[in-house]
């Protein structure tokens, strides 16, 4: 194997013999592979943070499975776990957090804090983003089953009643509804990465809960579980 000098030696042979032209196309592929190696680093610091922040979501949600009343994930967070969403024929879940600010829907559903919490008298309106925590919601079809645990550990059900496509300035959904409902809303449609005034909603209707389960909370009887 030639040793360093040589090598050295070879290189300025080589560089010497480039024309002007061939510097350029030197140069563009240089900077073509620093590009590549750049975006290949940006994919992969986006992907790590993604997964460091559902590492640190899950540790936030189970302190307050454990009754802390506010854990933040990380210090300097605006938002906290207060619920969690299972759609079991998908196999997917997620930890709701608290109101629909940049940052809570940067990193899972988002709770509107003007509606009911989920399982109690009303209709719940949970949101998130069409290409990450809500992509799944385009293969949601009536009849599916959603379950929401709450951070007292309570488990309430749901079954789909309806999917709809509605101008976000006109939902139809009232938060004061008789029953026990929920929304699920996104942006709409789901292939688009534009902004746009439609939104696609989810709707279910609360379930008698399984009688091996915590009752849903409704009222003072919320006081037995350590919120």
């Amino acid at each position: 194997m030639p040793g360093r000098g040589v090598v050295r030696l070879l290189l300025r042979h080589i560089m010497s013999r480039l024309s002007g032209l061939e510097w350029l196309v030197a140069g563009a592929i240089t900077a073509i592979a620093l590009f590549g190696i750049w975006q290949i680093g940006g994919g992969l610091y986006i992907k790590a943070k993604a997964a460091l922040a559902q590492v640190l979501l899950d540790a936030a949600w189970n302190r307050a499975l454990a009754g802390a009343a506010a854990p933040k994930p990380w210090p300097w967070a605006d938002t906290w776990p207060v619920a969690k969403i299972t759609v079991p024929k998908l196999k997917k879940s997620a930890v709701i957090l608290s109101g629909v600010s940049g940052e809570a829907m940067a990193f899972g559903p988002g709770h509107h804090l003007q509606t009911p919490r989920p399982g109690r008298p009303g209709t719940s309106v949970i949101a998130a983003h069409r290409d990450t925590h809500f992509a799944f919601l385009q293969h949601v079809v009536v009849g599916d089953q959603i379950t929401i645990t709450s951070r007292s550990g309570q488990i309430h059900s749901f079954q789909v009643t309806a999917t709809r496509i509605v101008p976000w300035s006109s939902s139809g959904i009232n938060p004061d509804a008789p029953g026990t409902n929920l929304a699920l809303v996104t942006c709409w449609p789901f292939d688009s990465t534009e902004p746009g005034p439609l939104r696609y909603v989810v709707e279910a209707e609360g379930r008698p809960t399984d009688p091996a389960l915590p009752k849903p909370d409704d009222g003072p009887a919320i006081s037995l579980w350590p919120l």
